[in-house]
């Protein structure tokens, strides 16, 4: 059998480099990289070969198999050493029963990938695992010499990235856009011990600061330019189909901003198909909030080109991005799969995660975007009744109290809070109580 192998190439050339080189873009042309594998070593070995390794690690106890990512190892980085590996079990999160919010958008099946049920409340721990990863590799290895790992985020990034270097003592470096992101996702990196710097810019404008702080490359980038992250966050593609006895939905949305997420999940599909695991690739679509579009803007346009934007101020502070670095990757995605790429409201998307709040979730509000661009493309018949959709939620909602707050005393400005539930004040007397749950109680009945 062929020895399993991986390295970077070119996405629109054929130039290619190894893993432990530290380079974002081609040499060639500046194209971003994406990790390649060895898919004639990878299909040596029968699908039902990986089917029964993949369950026997699901129930065994090393670090790497309780991972959802480095279990699937093979599909990742074949060649990390398990000893280098940076680990936090991240992964395997639960793919919740949505039937009843089905039921009420008319749908025959819905179910949420829950990736913020992870370490540091997010999906980006499963790319963040596999770059600090390579990053303590090179570094024990003597490949080359880097002293901190850095990366421009809107909050979420920064958590994983200072999470996972603190685990494995390596500094990090975050600059976040100075006021635009939640309390929670500003302390998770400052407890972790990063370097943190608050700039009086936007997303788009800490990216450019770090592409310059990480030049001469002993600052490792560890942003989505990065290809390394995509193969932890592809491995929600395969999680999703084990999770369903090795079937495949036939529409997965997912929230979009800098757009490696897309790529992430085409790829992971793609992955799995060339292996034999599955027959079929699912949809893709991206839901992107109103306020900050330009994916949107350029597939109504027919992908002509990325014109960035100006993202204006929105709850899915997360992605409110105006210059997305993986587009090219993300059209080829949506391209590939037949996918669409939908807008949502302020309203439409805070509305959509307490909706599904009513059923025992906890949206965060990237999550619903992704809600509010599934009940827009049925309303619009854009996805038929018929079909099974995953939506994946990209965060957990406690990182988003202000949100939730807001929306329940129906402070957001500018949004009717359609499923608001305030608390009831009342003496603390038998009578006042008992009239209040009486009207209470008989309304959620109806």
């Amino acid at each position: 059998m062929k020895p399993f192998h991986a390295y970077f190439q070119n996405i629109n050339g054929t130039d290619t480099y190894p893993l432990d080189e530290v380079i974002y873009r081609s040499k060639v042309d500046n194209s971003l990289l994406e990790v390649h594998h060895d898919r004639e070593a990878l299909a040596e070995r029968s699908p039902e070969e990986w089917k029964k390794l993949f369950a026997e690690r699901r129930m065994s106890f090393k670090p790497e198999d309780m991972s959802g990512i480095w279990s699937k190892r093979e599909m990742v980085l074949p060649e990390m050493p398990v000893e280098d590996i940076v680990t936090m079990r991240e992964g395997w999160s639960p793919l919740f029963d949505a039937a009843p919010l089905a039921k009420e958008l008319g749908i025959k099946s819905l179910k949420v990938k829950l990736c913020g049920n992870s370490h540091t409340g997010s999906f980006k721990d499963l790319g963040m695992t596999v770059l600090v990863s390579q990053v303590n590799h090179i570094i024990k290895k003597n490949i080359h010499p880097i002293d901190a790992v850095a990366c421009a985020s809107t909050g979420d990034t920064s958590a994983a990235l200072s999470a996972y270097c603190a685990k494995a003592g390596i500094p990090s470096i975050v600059f976040l856009p100075a006021g635009k992101t939640s309390t929670a996702q500003l302390i998770q990196p400052i407890s972790n011990g990063s370097i943190v710097l608050a700039l009086d810019t936007d997303f788009d404008g800490c990216m450019k600061i770090v592409q310059e702080v990480t030049k001469d490359n002993r600052i490792y980038l560890a942003n989505s330019m990065n290809s390394l992250r995509v193969e932890g966050q592809k491995t929600i593609s395969p999680e999703i189909c084990q999770e369903l006895g090795w079937k495949v939905p036939d529409v997965v949305i997912i929230p979009g901003g800098n757009l490696g997420n897309v790529s992430a999940l085409a790829k992971g599909f793609e992955d799995c198909k060339a292996m034999g695991l599955i027959d079929r690739i699912p949809r893709i679509v991206v839901a992107q909030a109103e306020h900050a579009n330009p994916f949107f803007q350029a597939y109504e346009r027919g992908f002509d080109k990325l014109v960035p934007v100006q993202a204006k101020k929105t709850l899915a502070s997360a992605i409110q991005i105006g210059n997305p670095v993986s587009y090219p990757k993300a059209v080829r995605a949506i391209q590939s799969t037949n996918g669409m790429v939908v807008s949502v409201s302020e309203e439409e998307l805070a509305n959509a995660a307490h909706r599904a709040d009513r059923i025992g979730l906890y949206a965060c509000p990237h999550t619903g975007v992704a809600l509010g661009g599934l009940e827009k493309l049925v309303l619009q018949g854009k996805i038929d009744k018929e079909e099974e959709v995953v939506v994946i939620s990209t965060a957990h909602g406690l990182k988003f109290t202000e949100f939730k707050v807001g929306y329940h005393e129906q402070k957001l400005e500018g949004i009717q809070s359609h499923f608001a539930n305030p608390i009831f004040k009342a003496p603390a007397e038998i009578g006042p109580v008992m009239d209040i749950l009486k009207k209470e109680m008989a309304n959620r009945r109806r």
